[in-house]
């Protein structure tokens, strides 16, 4: 049977290529200084965890699937070094899998990952406040359908990719729905549970008036984690 590692992640700003300065500014001024720096402590060390895991198994020829990557071989790796030089934890995360022997995988489609990258764009680009609504709009009637266009993209791409008896890891946010939409002859384990890690990000804005759920979920988020089945390892 083939197999899957599924990682539900949690972007951070050095993911965001040209919006991160923009994204960052914004944050801070939502959230405060004091909630701002607390999650990006939740995130390193979400990250941290699941690094941690990795380190400990066999990765040679797993195929590695991520959110965003339109492409594979050089032109794919060249990608992940240079956003891992960035700073971001998921692409370093990337570098040290491949260099440790795993295959990078074409995962998405440029066409609608642009069409969501461009709609983002145009909200932090916009120069007053009307034009910001506008864009934001746009953004939210749109939002759902790329989504979804996007998942139903991934999941035939790892379908028609992995082959039988082949291993693979995919790291995707934790808003996307891969799971249903993959045949069942792909045995999928999470490494964290996509709800929970859906429900932090989720919780974030009103972090006041849900403290304990919030910090319980930051707490699971930085967890050790265990063994995942055999199959895997």
């Amino acid at each position: 049977m083939r197999t899957l590692i599924y990682v539900p992640i949690i972007h951070t700003s050095a993911d965001l290529g040209s919006m991160a300065k923009d994204v960052t500014k914004r944050a801070v001024a939502a959230l405060g200084e004091e909630i701002w720096t607390k999650h990006r402590n939740t995130v390193e060390g979400f990250w941290d965890a699941i690094s941690n895991y990795f380190d400990s198994i066999d990765v040679k020829d797993m195929k590695i699937y991520q959110d965003g990557m339109v492409a594979d071989g050089q032109v794919g790796k060249k990608i992940v070094e240079e956003t891992s030089k960035a700073g971001s934890k998921n692409y370093q995360l990337l570098l040290k899998l491949l260099e440790r022997g795993s295959v990078l995988a074409k995962t998405e489609d440029l066409k609608i990952v642009t069409q969501e990258y461009n709609r983002l764009l145009a909200i932090t680009q916009a120069k007053s406040i009307v034009q910001k609504i506008i864009a934001l709009v746009k953004y939210r009637l749109t939002r759902k359908r790329l989504l979804k266009k996007r998942d139903l993209f991934i999941a035939e791409r790892i379908d028609e990719s992995l082959g039988p008896k082949e291993k693979g890891i995919i790291f995707i946010g934790a808003f996307h729905k891969i799971k249903e939409k993959l045949p069942q002859n792909i045995q999928v384990t999470e490494l964290k549970d996509r709800e929970k890690v859906e429900e932090y990000q989720r919780l974030l804005p009103f972090h006041n008036k849900h403290q304990r759920r919030f910090d319980e979920l930051a707490e699971y988020l930085v967890s050790r984690l265990g063994t995942v089945p055999c199959a895997f390892i």
